[in-house]
């Protein structure tokens, strides 16, 4: 594989596949459960495509492989570069300045350099691999450097780029000290993908302040320089998605219906049964939505005999101390709830801090009248389309952060604001006590909607957008719905 070279080439930090070593020390592969491979693997298979990423892991080096189909690039990561481009810039700078400065960002000179040389790292391996005239799809906040990076070295390719996060407004952006190098670094791609319209403007608006080019929605025009030819860029947003059809058939199944009538027979079947699922960060306003179930309990408005709300809680970034201190906040809060509302018979708030396979989400979904998205700031928030997904039975009530890029697609949620806890608590009563038929005209108004974009949707609509801007990709069929007919030609010069 180490001569190969691809037509289709997908880089991200992460790769597609988890690395497992049994107690023996044996290691095998497994494939990683996200939306983005399943939204990638047609095409990748088709293609005979290449994922370049890191395992996740510090300190191991790997030869490229072939998983399922898939062939694999590993790219290695030392202990350093884990602590100062992964927890440091990535996830201590960008993330809480990309969503809103709910927790302060840091500014390490030191993990800047760091970025930069893992992108570098990042560039070069996918140069490395891309065919002459291929096609390459970067994604996400830890590779804004890449794009630029990789048409440096190799103008020759067709390159993307989506960030799954959201994109902060100037006024947020411009205490970056190295804003105008991410900016450039975005701008070496031909389509840069947003989650929402509002990033889309956000990223055009900080474009115009800090290098003056001309923006008309959704084109940037990228005047010559040295390096570089002049370029029209496409930056529009790129809502993703789930694989619909896929969860829904998960959630059909008898063995996941099974499940959920045993996960409420086990809560002591309550009359309303409310659900929070979440990665552990600040993000997710975790805090606001306990605060607001406490305040229902103690005002009488709910009975703990009567409700209860089964937060699951994955770990994340444990290694990082705001982190750290967010888990000791919520367990002691949860702790507090339990022990003035709980009764031997019943549990106020059911708290499970580790992650579930899709069988056991499927069937919490199916098994909770009351979904609870209460983001301060997200992307996109998948876990609300999941939700809509695997309720077949047409009934169940969303109730969806306005910052979630989500609520601009599931306008038949009940939308709150999370930080009027007021407001929250009005919208958990509007759900628990909505009459059938109106929970039933709300889930099929938002089961149409995730339906029409669904993951395949998302996946075609961005590279139609790149074939559009670049011309490299001669043709994604306008009219395909399933993702095996996903059909691609790419068209390039011959190899000299």
């Amino acid at each position: 594989m180490a001569d190969e070279r691809f037509a289709f080439v997908v880089v991200s930090n992460r790769l597609p596949v988890d690395r497992v070593v049994a107690e023996d020390g044996s290691a095998s592969w497994k494939q990683s459960p996200g939306g983005l491979v399943t939204a990638l693997e047609p095409v990748m298979r088709q293609t005979e495509g290449a994922w370049v990423g890191w395992i996740g892991q510090p300190e191991i080096i790997l030869e490229p492989f072939t998983h399922s189909g898939l062939r694999i690039v590993p790219l290695a990561l030392s202990a350093d570069e884990v602590e100062h481009f992964y927890e440091g810039f990535s996830n201590d700078t960008i993330w809480p300045l990309y969503h809103d400065v709910i927790v302060p960002a840091t500014y390490h000179r030191e993990w800047w350099d760091s970025y930069v040389a893992v992108n570098q790292r990042f560039a070069d391996q996918a140069a490395a691999v891309a065919d002459i005239g291929a096609t390459v799809w970067v994604h996400d906040y830890q590779l804004q450097l890449v794009p630029r990076m990789l048409r440096l070295a190799r103008p020759d390719l067709v390159i993307g780029f989506f960030n799954h996060i959201p994109f902060p407004a100037y006024g947020l952006y411009s205490q970056l000290p190295w804003r105008t190098q991410i900016i450039e670094g975005l701008l070496g791609a031909d389509v840069v993908g947003l989650q929402r319209v509002s990033d889309a403007g956000n990223f055009s608006r900080a474009v115009r302040r800090l290098l003056g080019y001309t923006t008309r929605s959704p084109y940037i025009e990228v005047p010559r320089t040295d390096d570089l030819p002049a370029r029209r860029v496409i930056a529009r947003a790129f809502p993703i998605s789930i694989d619909v059809e896929a969860f829904e058939e998960l959630a059909r199944s008898p063995a996941v219906q099974a499940r959920a009538d045993q996960i409420r027979a086990e809560l002591g079947n309550p009359k309303t049964v409310m659900l929070g699922v979440d990665r552990l960060d600040y993000t997710k306003g975790i805090g606001h939505r306990l605060k607001a179930f406490s305040e229902l309990l103690d005002e009488g408005r709910l009975n703990v005999a009567d409700v209860t709300l089964v937060q699951v809680a994955s770990p994340s970034r444990e290694r990082v101390e705001t982190y750290k201190h967010l888990r000791d906040e919520i367990e002691l809060t949860v702790g507090r709830i339990n022990g003035d509302f709980g009764t031997i018979g019943h549990q106020a708030v059911n708290y499970l801090h580790h992650g579930f396979p899709r069988e056991e989400m499927a069937a919490l979904y199916l098994a909770s009248d009351v979904m609870l998205v209460t983001a301060l700031r997200d992307g996109m928030n998948l876990v609300a389309k999941e939700y809509v997904a695997a309720r077949h039975d047409e009934d169940g009530v969303l109730v969806l952060s306005e910052f979630a890029g989500a609520a601009d697609e599931l306008r038949s949620s009940l939308r709150i604001n999370p930080h009027d806890i007021d407001g929250l608590k009005d919208a958990i009563m509007q759900a628990v006590d909505m009459p059938r038929a109106e929970r039933r005209k709300r889930m099929r108004a938002l089961r149409k909607r995730v339906r029409e974009n669904d993951v395949g949707h998302w996946s075609r609509s961005f590279l139609r957008a790149l074939s559009d801007a670049s011309g490299g990709i001669d043709r994604l069929g306008a009219d395909l719905d399933p993702l095996g007919d996903l059909e691609w030609t790419v068209e390039r010069p011959p190899k000299p």
